[in-house]
């Protein structure tokens, strides 16, 4: 007779269940997800506001700001999801579909991709 992973108890039904209940299963899945998890959601964190700041200020898909009104929306310039080299050798930072490059004197233009 099998015993539920989580809390011991004896198994009902199927051959290959691991645990007693829902609850015991969730409750084991995020003791084993646990450090990963808290750093995934940080991460995660910072990727919805950076592209919530872009969103917000590039409402029509292509517009320009500059590196302080970023800043002071708390924009994370660490945290991105792709980087985009053009054939002319121009640099645009990608959180999802949004994305920026820097220009001259710490000004920037924002884009959206086309889907």
């Amino acid at each position: 007779m099998k015993s539920c992973l989580e809390c011991g108890e004896k198994i009902v039904g199927r051959e290959d269940k691991k645990f007693c209940s829902d609850g015991c299963r969730n409750s084991y899945n995020n003791k084993m997800n646990k450090d990963h998890t808290n750093l995934m959601r940080n991460i995660n964190n910072r990727l919805r506001k950076n592209y919530r700041i872009l969103a917000e200020l590039n409402p029509e898909g292509k517009t320009k700001t500059t590196r302080n009104k970023l800043l002071s929306k708390g924009f994370d310039f660490e945290f991105l999801t792709s980087i985009y080299k053009t054939k002319t050798g121009n640099t645009y930072y990608f959180v999802y579909d949004y994305g920026y490059m820097e220009l001259e004197n710490e000004q920037y233009i924002l884009v959206k991709k086309e889907n």
